[in-house]
């Protein structure tokens, strides 16, 4: 068997209000069918958790941005991992216990985006994932993420 894709959680970012940057606040807690407690996303939908690589982040400085993970709203952001090449339905393993399957690669950008307004350009609505939490549970920085296979659930 051929080893799995994997990369690491960076950080984990919440906002209490849609259209605004989030903050890390380096833990949290996935709640199943719901989302990452206390972010202004949760909710019984299909864009439950945002995941976005630091590598898009990176293509954004590279323009010569000061950007932070957070700045493009989204929950997590991960290193190692090319997240919006990752088909439909894939599966994530977060940590020990957290699972996530991913509903949407990109958005259509919404008017008064924050990171928009700032800079004129937002990668999340090209390179920015969505998923579902299938599994809850803790997430934090450092922590591994998995893509499994199809026949994994575990």
């Amino acid at each position: 068997m051929e080893e799995r894709k994997k990369g690491k959680i960076l950080a984990v970012c919440q906002s209490k209000e849609k259209g605004t940057v989030k903050v890390d606040i380096k833990e949290g807690l996935l709640l199943e069918n719901y989302g990452l407690q206390g972010d202004a996303h949760t909710g019984n939908w299909h864009r439950q958790v945002s995941l976005l690589s630091i590598e898009s982040i990176n293509k954004m400085k590279e323009k010569g941005w000061e950007l932070k993970p957070g700045d493009f709203a989204e929950n997590l952001t991960i290193e190692g991992l090319e997240l919006f090449q990752l088909p439909l339905g894939s599966k994530l393993k977060i940590g020990d216990k957290a699972l996530l399957e991913v509903t949407q690669i990109g958005k259509e950008c919404h008017q008064g985006c924050e990171i928009r307004k700032k800079i004129g350009d937002c990668i999340m609505p090209r390179e920015g994932i969505f998923t579902r939490v299938i599994k809850g549970g803790k997430v934090k920085v450092g922590d591994i993420v998995e893509v499994l296979e199809d026949d994994e659930d575990d």
